[in-house]
């Protein structure tokens, strides 16, 4: 607790002079441009990992990074989706899964948990759909690499069930909206970001050349995920490899062109990748 006490005092000493301006603006309403929807594991700050500056995000933390589909529970999850999207106009959600997930381990062991923690276990159940897929297709990868596996694609199944949302649905279709995929790597403090055109979790700043010849491999630690084009629950399932990356051609921030310079630069630009 003296810990939190001196942040407390540092923030008041250090932090607030300079920023009365900003303080004062906010004071008078919300204006965040991103919501940012991660795991409530400790390992994984937002506001961290991305350096916002206060103001620029609108969060959702639980277990898992888990966005129930649209009327399967009335819970703060879909309210605060809808006031984000309806209310403050978000023009950005990022799903963030991260390595070494908790929940997503719970997941591997799903059984062991209905008498152990019975509202773990039915929490879990809003992305069943990530754990049949994995155990239907990878049952005979090793523990490591399946808990690699479900972590992505846990995230693209939230993504999914964002987008049974109808205020979500809406803006998609107006092309008002961005939804971007995350994993951040605990073992490196990178990040990778889903990338729709390859089918693959890429650095953020990034995207990969068409001609690999020319390319200058980079491959992050840990194991990295490439999607088949039939990801979607349903169609298919992912194909897992080391895909190669290039190195950025220029800087590359996805949905960028609907955030100030100041914020594309604070939430993508230092990631750490």
């Amino acid at each position: 607790m003296e810990k939190l006490l001196q942040g407390l005092r540092e923030f008041q000493e250090n932090y607030v002079p300079g920023r009365e301006e900003l303080i004062q603006q906010l004071a008078k309403g919300q204006n965040p441009r991103v919501l940012f929807i991660g795991c409530s594991d400790s390992r994984v700050d937002p506001t961290i990992i991305t350096q916002a500056e206060i103001g620029d995000l609108f969060v959702i933390r639980n277990a898992g990074n888990i966005i129930p589909p649209y009327e399967a529970t009335n819970g703060g999850e879909g309210a605060t989706i809808e006031y984000a999207v309806e209310a403050l106009d978000i023009g950005q959600v990022i799903v963030c899964g991260h390595t070494q997930c908790g929940a997503m381990k719970g997941l591997l062991q799903i059984g062991d948990l209905e008498e152990k923690m019975p509202l773990v276990y039915h929490w879990l159940h809003h992305t069943e759909a990530t754990r049949k897929l994995v155990e239907d297709h990878y049952s005979q990868l090793e523990k490591k690499d399946k808990l690699d596996l479900l972590v992505a694609q846990n995230v693209l199944t939230q993504i999914d069930n964002l987008q049974t949302y109808p205020s979500v649905r809406s803006k998609l279709h107006a092309g008002t909206l961005d939804i971007h995929g995350w994993i951040y790597q605990l073992e490196t403090a990178q990040i990778l970001a889903y990338d729709e055109e390859s089918k693959s979790f890429v650095p953020p700043h990034s995207k990969i050349q068409t001609d690999q010849k020319a390319a200058k491999v980079l491959k992050p630690g840990g194991l990295s995920l490439a999607f088949n084009d039939t990801v979607r629950p349903g169609a298919g399932a992912p194909s897992v490899a080391l895909p190669t990356f290039s190195e950025p051609a220029q800087p590359h921030w996805p949905g960028a062109n609907r955030l100030s310079p100041e914020q594309a630069a604070r939430i993508y630009g230092r990631t750490g990748v």
